[in-house]
């Protein structure tokens, strides 16, 4: 054995050479691990988006819809089922009607992204396109439960599928960048 061979102080060993396994440690750091796709994310703030998203499309889309297609019948004291009808036909027939419709979807993804960014206040813009994922899965199951086909063109369909994700991940970004004071602040001191 040679002179650089360290010797084990171990009493039942005494004398046997240490082995690497067995060298004393110094303080290493742990080995840096891969943070995965899902990790951070919960699942509250993704569901209450998607929520927020679903209710206030549908609110937005109802009131566009009575203010510009059907603002005649609102004067006979209310809108009826078939006015409202014919108001949706007149909007999905036009192409003003179209992007008033898409566009009120997109904004209410990024509005749905930015409450569930600012609810789960770390990694904003992944729960915020989760809820963009979550609102498209719900739309998808929603045309696939009607069983029919649907009365817009399919350029429309995609373009809707393909802004949700963005749309959604867009509100999460401007919920990052706005300091972390509550949604709802309490009624404290009025």
């Amino acid at each position: 054995m040679s002179d650089d061979t360290q010797r084990c102080d171990d009493p039942s060993r005494r004398g046997a050479p240490v082995t690497p396994e067995r060298a004393p440690q110094a303080s290493i750091p742990p080995p840096i691990e891969p943070r995965g796709f899902f990790t951070g994310v919960k699942i509250r703030p993704i569901v209450i988006g998607a929520v927020v998203d679903y209710v206030a499309t549908h609110l937005l889309i109802l009131l566009y819809l009575i203010v510009y297609h059907a603002k005649d019948s609102l004067g006979e004291g209310g809108v009826s089922e078939e006015a409202f009808e014919e108001a949706l036909k007149e909007a999905l027939s036009s192409q003003e009607g179209l992007l008033a419709l898409i566009l009120i979807g997109a904004f209410c993804t990024a509005l749905g992204g930015y409450i569930a960014g600012r609810l789960a206040k770390s990694d904003e813009v992944k729960h915020g396109a989760l809820v963009g994922a979550l609102s498209l899965i719900v739309g998808l199951l929603q045309a696939g439960v009607a069983g029919e086909r649907s009365p817009v063109p399919q350029w429309y369909e995609l373009l809707g599928y393909l802004l949700a994700i963005p749309a959604g991940a867009l509100g999460g970004l401007l919920a990052q960048g706005r300091p972390n004071k509550p949604i709802f602040p309490s009624e404290k001191g009025s």
